[in-house]
């Protein structure tokens, strides 16, 4: 039985070139992650290839999560907020889709990596702010300076807002991180209680049985999870974008 920590091992599936003594190659994150991509693709546009007034199944899905993210975007950030549309679609898909796949077993998992996270939230970051810059110029600046705080509280309230600013990426990066790794990790630890007592005789069969229900319990509650976070991903990223539109807000 393999380690609950081996399945986020980064392996390397042939090497692209070597930089500086540096060998970059492409690896089996990479791989998934161009399949999560092909796979959301080929869904919305097999989905709605035919667009029928009456929708079949696959249509009907489509519609329900164009619509998801429409109105997760225009109830954070009013409707000048639709402007970034294809920015937030394509991460709530890529994330809802990268969080399933790594349901299946044996599959590797990208967002369980701060490395995958943390560029999707740094994305999200430089949007805002150089958008937020372009559109108010210093005026942008009045995001740290939330209205109708008296003056003399500047010297405390503008470092805190700041530091908050800046830890953005952190926070929204190591949330979905944290709870699909931890999440896995517990998964394989019941699984393999499960295969390790099966191996006792009918004993260990017998004794086998709650763990083998509590993966199951977790499984389920995994895969809630996995569409939990794809949206708490795309609500906080529609929340940041709004600050780009009204910073004075």
């Amino acid at each position: 039985m393999a380690g609950p920590i081996e399945q986020f091992e980064i392996k390397s599936l042939f090497p692209i070139a070597e930089v500086g003594g540096y060998q970059i190659s492409f690896t089996n994150s990479a791989a998934y992650m161009v399949l999560t991509i092909a796979i959301a693709s080929l869904f919305l546009i097999l989905s709605t290839r035919r667009r029928g007034l009456v929708p079949n199944r696959a249509q009907s899905a489509a519609e329900i999560l164009y619509e998801f993210a429409a109105k997760t975007l225009r109830d954070n950030a009013g409707e000048k907020g639709m402007r970034f549309f294809p920015l937030v679609f394509s991460l709530f898909m890529f994330i809802l889709t990268a969080n399933l796949i790594g349901m299946f077993p044996y599959a590797f998992t990208v967002t369980s990596h701060i490395a995958v996270t943390f560029a999707l939230a740094m994305l999200v970051f430089l949007t805002v702010t150089l958008y937020g810059l372009y559109r108010h110029g210093l005026g942008f600046l009045r995001l740290f300076m939330p209205s109708g705080v008296p003056l003399i509280l500047a010297p405390i309230i503008i470092p805190i807002e700041v530091v908050s600013y800046l830890s953005r990426p952190v926070s929204h990066s190591v949330r979905l991180f944290a709870v699909m790794l931890a999440g896995h990790i517990t998964l394989k630890v019941f699984a393999g209680f499960v295969v390790g007592l099966s191996g006792f005789g009918a004993l260990g069969i017998l004794a086998a049985i709650m763990p083998l229900l509590m993966t199951v319990a977790l499984t389920g509650l995994e895969l809630l999870m996995a569409l939990i976070q794809a949206y708490i991903f795309t609500m906080l990223t529609c929340m940041y974008l709004n600050d780009a539109l009204h910073p004075s807000h």
